[in-house]
């Protein structure tokens, strides 16, 4: 099948021509047509299938039929991450290169100024995070009134990071008569309840099953000790092959430990999580899209959203205690039919969770080793206790302390807000400081 067999436009059609792409990807085959139609479709996907043009291309061609002379808030896209919104907001300025259509992306970390001014220009697209979605709905500044499509985009992350209340405050703002595109990895039961109270009457369209790993992907797994982790990473990246390395930590502490000694290891790396402020995260994925940096080190929730080509290995540091993350995590690589490569670093104490990973997956993963690096080869770094004396109470033991991931920041990437260093020319027709998508032709005034 082919793009101009799905019932897209001819100007959406030039422009998925000029991005490269001739072959619609399955979630693309069977999310388009139902959606143009109007009706509201359940789409489970994991990242990297192409969802994101699943319902960014139906919403650009509903929305162009719908959209009169000034602009009017006709779609909603809700998504959780700052980087993620900003993705979409990129996929929109794309596709919608030809069309007489306003959108923005607002989110929180940034100035709402600059946003607010924008919706009060008007509008017919907004791609938004919950937390600034509200604030700005409590402030006026937000009608929802004419609402004719809602998405909701990665459901599970929202249910994950907290979201999930705010959500629920988003959908009782809309009107009840819409269409709803509501898109999941995962459908634990929680989603599946938001699900069933969203949509009506859905178009269901399962692809990849997140059980399932691409099979372009060479899975390994090194059984190391713990202390050995930070050299049998140094070790690994001595390949040459290791050209754009995406690690994974659980930890923000952890990501920033790995960052810095890969750096004074002379490899070009940059961490990336909750508690980098919204210059810095983008500068490191930034840093790591152009290949000035080599290795990204990331936490979960900070790489949701994270789409970048050419992401030659996906390195576990710390192995997921939840099995589907593991899925999430490796499929950065071998996406657009690419191959690519999934080391797994595991040291005993993770052992159960990566059995739980083999269980999800279907498959036994490859072990491998390193001379010198061996599981039980670490020499013992724990301190001698000396002998404990009863002084008539219970000695106490020692509390460890977790770090626990918080919310991503970001600063926008071609979205409202500081655009400072990202300003370019307007094409011709563009309203100055909009993301308007220009028609060919007389542009739509600005109001």
């Amino acid at each position: 099948m082919q793009f101009n067999e799905l019932g897209l436009s001819e100007p959406l059609l030039r422009a998925v021509a000029r991005a490269g792409y001739e072959t619609p990807s399955p979630i693309q085959q069977a999310a388009i047509p139902p959606a143009l139609l109007g009706k509201d479709v359940l789409g489970c996907a994991q990242t990297g299938t192409g969802k994101t043009a699943a319902f960014s291309l139906p919403i650009l061609h509903r929305i162009d039929q719908l959209a009169g002379k000034e602009p009017c808030l006709r779609a909603l896209i809700l998504t959780p991450t700052r980087e993620l919104a900003a993705q979409i907001g990129q996929s929109l300025e794309t596709y919608g290169k030809d069309l007489d259509l306003y959108h923005t992306v607002i989110f929180g970390g940034v100035s709402e100024k600059p946003q607010i001014a924008e919706l009060k220009r008007g509008v017919d697209i907004l791609v938004a995070t919950p937390g600034r979605l509200l604030d700005l709905m409590q402030q006026g500044h937000i009608d929802l009134s004419k609402l004719n499509i809602f998405v909701l985009d990665e459901a599970d992350r929202m249910l994950d990071m907290g979201f999930i209340h705010d959500v629920r405050k988003v959908v009782n703002a809309l009107p009840r008569s819409r269409q709803t595109l509501f898109f999941s990895a995962t459908m634990p039961n929680e989603i599946k309840t938001l699900a069933d109270r969203l949509l009506v009457d859905p178009v269901t369209v399962t692809v990849t099953p997140v059980s399932s790993t691409a099979e372009k992907i060479d899975q390994s797994v090194y059984f190391v000790d713990k202390a050995l982790k930070p050299k049998l990473l140094l070790k690994v990246l001595t390949n040459p092959a290791c050209e754009r390395v995406l690690v994974f930590s659980r930890t923000k502490h952890g990501a920033n430990r790995i960052a810095t000694a890969l750096e004074k290891a002379r490899i070009s790396a940059a961490a990336i999580h909750g508690n980098k402020s919204q210059g810095a995260r983008t500068t490191a994925l930034e840093g790591f899209r152009s290949g000035r940096v080599r290795v990204l080190v990331a936490t979960d929730i900070a790489a949701r959203g994270i789409d970048v080509d050419g992401v030659t290995h996906v390195i576990n540091y710390d192995i997921p205690n939840v099995p589907e993350t593991y899925v999430h995590r490796i499929g950065r690589t071998a996406r657009a039919g690419q191959e690519g490569t999934a080391f797994s670093f595991c040291e005993s104490e993770e052992r159960r969770d990566f059995r739980a990973i083999e269980k999800l997956i279907g498959m036994k993963v490859t072990e491998v080793s390193e001379p010198g690096f061996e599981a039980g080869t670490a020499p013992d770094e724990r301190p001698q206790m000396a002998p404990r004396h009863h002084q008539g109470g219970r000695p106490q033991a020692d509390r460890g302390r977790s770090d626990r991931g918080g919310r991503p920041g970001q600063r926008p990437m071609g979205a409202s807000g500081d655009r400072s260093s990202e300003r370019r020319s307007p094409p011709r027709g563009r309203r100055p400081g909009s993301v308007q998508k220009a028609r060919s032709g007389p542009p739509r005034p600005a109001p």
